[in-house]
């Protein structure tokens, strides 16, 4: 099973935008129950070209259109890069950034705690991963 973390860098600390991450870390997890463990894959570029991922911003809000093809179409770009994983996890996704994945058969896993760390997150979360 494949999870999708948004990252800010290869420091791993999470980023609560998903829509405007940086950078997304895929893990692989195995086993089950308390023999569950994640591995990381890889971590790749968010595919979208209309951000500036150096400043990305992670409180910015998605104000675009609902038919604004241009922009649903960079959305779209992330989850065509993530296609392959089952889960991804967010605090904050826009209505595009969720219709991205969702269409390449991502579930999003929502995430409400405090932790920057994307090992705790992957514990706190993996029981929504089935």
């Amino acid at each position: 099973m494949k999870i999708a973390i948004p990252v800010k860098d290869e420091s791993l600390t999470f980023f609560s935008n998903a829509g405007h991450t940086p950078k997304f870390a895929i893990y692989t997890q195995t086993g089950s129950g308390m023999f569950r463990s994640f591995k990381l894959d890889s971590i790749i570029n968010n595919p979208r070209t209309d951000l500036d991922h150096d400043h990305a911003e992670e409180d910015h809000a998605c104000d675009h259109a609902h038919d604004d093809e241009e922009h649903i179409a960079q959305h779209n770009k992330m989850g065509t890069a993530l296609k392959g994983c089952n889960y991804v996890v967010v605090k904050k996704a826009c209505k595009n950034t969720a219709n991205s994945f969702t269409s390449q058969g991502i579930k999003l896993v929502k995430y409400n705690g405090e932790s920057v760390l994307v090992d705790a997150i992957l514990k706190e979360t993996s029981a929504a991963f089935v």
